[in-house]
C-alpha cells in the first residue's frame, strides 16, 4: 500500500493506493491524520473513494442503502494511474487520473487547484468515455470525501454540527445551525456496518439557483476544533449530501444529478462531460476566521473589474419609492436629490419601456413615449448632467407571452418541454444556446448602452422555468446546464466588450446568489425586503454569502419616518455597497442630512471595505434576534455595525479582542451619526464594546483603530 501526503497553506490531504491500485482520499482537513481515526481500516475498499461516477447498466454491489451517490460505477472500479503535481501563477495544482477499462472504459481526471495564501482548493471532475460503447452518465461529484467526523473520540451526535444557509425571496442570507441528530441522523446502529437509507441533502433544482439555500455549507467538529466548508459554483441545479457508511459520514457535493435535477448525459466514445466547480475549504472551527478565507478566495477568481474597486454609490427609484411606475416627471427631482446627497449612478428601474402593466409584455425593450414624452436620452442626459451615471433595468432571460416578438419568434428561442413552451408568471424562458437569442440579447445591450448612454444595468430575473428544456439534449437537466454554461458565455463576451459596464446580478433579489454568475458580475442584489428592520438580518449576514464590495443593500427612508429610521436604513448598507432609494425629495432636511453624512463617511471607508475580512461578534444574525452585529477587519481599522431590534434591552456587550489576533485597540469611536450619540465604552482588560441604545429600535457604526 502506497500513501501520498499533500500540506499546502494548512491543508492536509492523505491518498492512498491499495494492493488493488485504487486511489483513496482517506484525510482533508485542518488537522494532521491519525490513523487510529479510521473506524474499520478492512472496508476502505468499498468507501473512500476519491470520485463518484455512475454510468447507466452497471452493477453497485456494495451495501449502500437509498439513492445514496456513493458505491457509483464506475466510482469504485476506478484503478489509480498517475497523479501531477505542479505549481502555477495561482498556486499549487494536483491532477490526477484514474480510468476504468476492463468494464465501462471510462477515464476520470480530478483537479485540485490550491490557491495561495488561503484555505481553499477548487475541485473539479472531467469524465471521458475511451471505449468503445456509448455510455449514459447519471451522477458525477465535484467532490467527495468520507470520514468528515474522523477526528476526535466521541461520535457525531455530539460533536458534529452542519450550517444550513437557507435563502428565498425577502428571506434571504438565514444560516441555520444543526446537529446530526437534529437532521435525523441520530447514531442508532453498530458502527462494524453503519449505513441507514437517511441521508441529509441540500438542493437545488432550476435556474433560481438560491431560492431556497445558498449553494453552501459548512461543517464544525466541536471536539477536534475542525471545520470543512464549502461552496458550489454553479447558476443552476446542484446537490451535496451527507450520508453514512462503514462507520463513517461522507459528503458529496455536485452540479445537477438524475435522482435530484432530472439530469443526465450520453458520452459517446471519445466524449468527455466536466463537473461544475466547487470550493472546498478546512478550517479550525471559526467561522469568521472560514468566511474570511471564503472572502479572499472570491476576491481571487473573480474578475478584475472597477466597480469592485472604487465601490460608487448607486441609487435606484424603485425600493420603496417609485416601484416600477418610473415617468420624466417622477425622475427629475429624484436625480436631484440623488446627485445632491452625492450618489454616483442613477438606475432607472422597471417599467421604462411599456405604458401601464408591463408584467407579460417585455421582451423588446425600447422606450415608451408615454412615460417619457421626450425619450429616455432626455432623462439619462440629465442624470449625466448632474455628475451621475444612468443606469436602466433589464430582464434579457425572459419574453412576456404577450410581446409581440415572442409571438413571432420560433419555439427554439425558448424552453420546451412535452412539446410545449415553458410558462412560469406570465413569461417565456429564452434558450441561449440559441445564436439567434445571443444575437437579439447582445443587440439590446448594444442599444441601451450606445443611444442612452448607459453605464449601468440592473439585470433582473424573475421567473423559475422548472427542471429544463427537452431540446436538443438527452435530458431536460443537461439541456438546463448547457443553457447555464451558454449564458456565462455571453456573460464573458459582454464584458469583454464593455469591461467597464457594471451589471447587478438580480434575481428577484438574492435568488442566484452563486459565483458562477458572481465571479462575473461586480455586484448583486441582496434581497427585496421591503422592511429595514427585517433587512438588518441580511445586512448583518451578507459578507458569509458574497463578498462585502459586491453586497447591494437597499437602504430607502421612508416618507413617514424618522431620524433613527433613516440611521438605522442607512447603518445597513454602510459597510456593503450603497443601494439607495426612497424619496429622497420629500425628506426634512435633518433627515436629508443623515443620509448625506452616512454617503460622504463611507466614500472614506470604501477603500478599506474592498479589502476587509467579516466578522460576527455575537454570532450571525437570526431573524428574531434582537440584537445583530457585523464587523469588518482590516490591518489597521475595524468597522463595526450594531442593531437593535424591537427590544426592551438596552446594552449590549461585544467581544472584539479575539477577531483582531492580538491587535492593540488604540482608541474607538461613534462615527455615524456624529450627532445623534449613544453611551458606549470599551473595556480594555476584557476587550469587550458596551454599547447603551436607549430606543427600542435603532442601529449606530463603530470604528476601532488599532496598533
Amino acid at each position: 500500500m502506497r500513501q501520498i501526503n499533500i500540506s499546502e497553506n494548512g491543508i492536509h490531504i492523505v491518498f492512498r493506493i491499495n494492493e488493488n491500485n485504487e486511489l483513496k482520499l482517506i484525510h482533508f482537513s485542518s488537522a494532521e491524520f491519525y490513523e487510529n481515526n479510521l473506524a474499520q481500516p478492512q472496508m476502505m475498499n468499498e468507501s473512500f473513494q476519491l470520485v463518484q461516477v455512475n454510468f447507466a447498466g452497471y452493477n453497485r454491489p456494495y451495501e449502500k442503502h437509498g439513492n445514496k451517490h456513493i458505491v457509483t460505477a464506475p466510482g469504485y472500479l476506478l484503478k489509480y494511474v498517475d497523479m501531477k503535481d505542479e505549481v502555477n501563477e495561482i498556486g499549487r495544482k494536483l491532477t490526477i487520473t484514474q480510468e476504468d477499462l476492463e468494464v465501462t472504459g471510462a477515464r476520470v481526471v480530478t483537479y485540485m487547484q490550491f490557491y495561495k495564501d488561503t484555505t481553499i482548493v477548487r475541485c473539479k471532475n472531467v469524465v471521458s468515455n475511451i471505449g468503445t460503447e456509448e455510455q449514459t452518465l447519471e451522477y458525477l461529484s465535484s467532490f467527495c470525501y468520507f470520514g468528515i467526523e474522523k477526528e476526535g473520540d466521541s461520535n457525531s451526535d455530539h460533536k458534529m454540527f452542519l450550517r444550513i444557509p437557507h435563502n428565498g425571496w425577502q428571506k434571504e442570507m438565514s444560516w441555520k445551525t444543526y446537529t446530526f441528530p437534529d437532521l435525523g441522523m441520530a447514531q442508532t446502529q453498530p458502527t462494524r456496518y453503519q449505513r441507514t437509507s437517511k441521508t441529509i441533502e441540500v438542493t437545488n433544482t432550476g435556474n433560481w439557483s438560491t431560492k431556497e439555500y445558498l449553494p453552501m455549507g459548512y461543517l464544525e467538529n466541536h471536539e477536534a476544533n475542525t471545520s470543512l466548508f464549502w461552496q458550489i459554483e454553479h447558476n443552476g441545479s446542484w446537490h451535496y449530501e451527507i450520508g453514512d457508511m462503514h462507520g463513517h459520514f461522507y459528503v458529496c457535493i455536485s452540479g445537477p444529478t438524475e435522482v435530484q435535477s432530472h439530469w443526465f448525459k450520453t458520452l459517446k466514445p471519445g466524449e468527455s462531460f466536466e463537473s461544475v466547480p466547487v470550493a472546498i475549504g478546512v478550517g479550525k472551527n471559526d467561522f469568521s476566521e472560514d468566511m474570511g478565507e471564503l472572502t479572499k478566495y472570491r476576491r481571487k477568481i473573480r474578475r478584475p473589474n472597477e466597480d469592485n474597486e472604487k465601490l460608487p454609490v448607486i441609487f435606484n427609484d424603485y425600493m420603496n419609492c417609485l416601484y416600477g411606475d418610473p415617468t420624466t416627471e417622477k425622475e427629475i427631482p429624484l436625480i436631484d436629490a440623488a446627485a445632491g446627497s452625492g450618489c454616483e449612478y442613477y438606475v432607472i428601474d422597471a417599467g421604462w419601456y411599456a405604458p401601464g402593466e408591463w408584467w407579460d409584455s417585455v421582451g423588446e425593450w425600447r422606450e415608451c413615449k408615454e412615460r417619457f414624452p421626450n425619450g429616455l436620452k432626455e432623462v439619462t442626459d440629465y442624470i449625466r448632467s448632474k455628475g451621475m451615471i444612468p443606469g436602466v433595468w433589464l430582464e434579457l432571460e425572459v419574453m412576456g407571452i404577450n410581446c409581440e416578438k415572442a409571438i413571432n419568434a420560433p419555439d427554439d428561442w425558448f424552453f420546451i418541454r412535452h412539446g410545449k413552451r415553458v410558462y412560469d408568471r406570465s413569461r417565456y424562458q429564452l434558450d441561449f444556446r440559441n445564436p439567434a437569442v445571443i444575437e437579439h440579447v447582445t443587440e439590446v445591450i448594444d442599444r441601451v448602452v450606445k443611444e442612452y448612454g448607459v453605464g449601468y444595468i440592473k439585470m433582473d430575473y424573475n421567473i423559475e422555468p422548472g427542471i429544463g428544456t427537452e431540446l436538443y439534449a438527452d435530458s431536460v437537466g443537461q439541456g438546463l446546464l448547457e443553457h447555464e454554461r451558454a449564458y456565462l458565455s455571453w456573460l464573458d463576451d459582454i464584458f469583454y466588450k464593455y469591461p467597464d459596464l457594471v451589471i447587478e446580478n438580480c434575481s428577484s433579489g438574492g435568488l442566484r446568489i452563486d459565483y458562477a454568475l458572481l465571479s462575473r458580475y461586480s455586484i448583486q442584489s441582496t434581497s427585496d425586503q421591503e422592511d429595514y428592520r427585517h433587512y438588518a438580518t441580511i445586512s448583518a449576514n451578507a459578507p458569509a454569502g458574497v463578498t462585502p464590495e459586491q453586497a447591494a443593500i437597499w437602504s430607502y427612508p421612508l416618507r413617514e419616518g424618522d431620524k433613527e429610521e433613516v440611521i438605522y436604513n442607512m447603518v445597513n448598507t454602510m459597510l456593503l455597497r450603497i443601494h439607495q432609494s426612497g424619496h429622497l425629495a420629500e425628506l426634512t432636511k435633518d433627515r436629508i442630512e443623515l443620509v448625506e453624512e452616512a454617503i460622504k463617511y463611507y466614500k472614506e471607508i470604501r477603500n478599506d471595505i474592498k479589502n476587509a475580512l467579516p466578522f460576527w461578534p455575537i454570532g450571525l444574525a437570526d431573524n428574531l434576534d434582537h440584537w445583530l452585529s457585523l464587523g469588518l477587519k482590516t490591518d489597521n481599522k475595524v468597522y463595526l455595525a450594531v442593531w437593535k431590534r424591537n427590544s426592551k434591552e438596552k446594552t449590549l456587550t461585544l467581544p472584539i479582542q479575539k477577531y483582531i489576533k492580538g491587535m492593540e485597540v488604540v482608541a474607538v469611536h461613534l462615527t455615524y451619526p456624529k450627532a445623534e450619540l449613544c453611551s458606549f465604552d470599551f473595556n480594555r482588560v476584557k476587550g469587550e464594546l458596551n454599547v447603551t441604545f436607549e430606543e427600542d429600535t435603532m442601529a449606530r457604526l463603530f470604528e476601532f483603530e488599532l496598533k
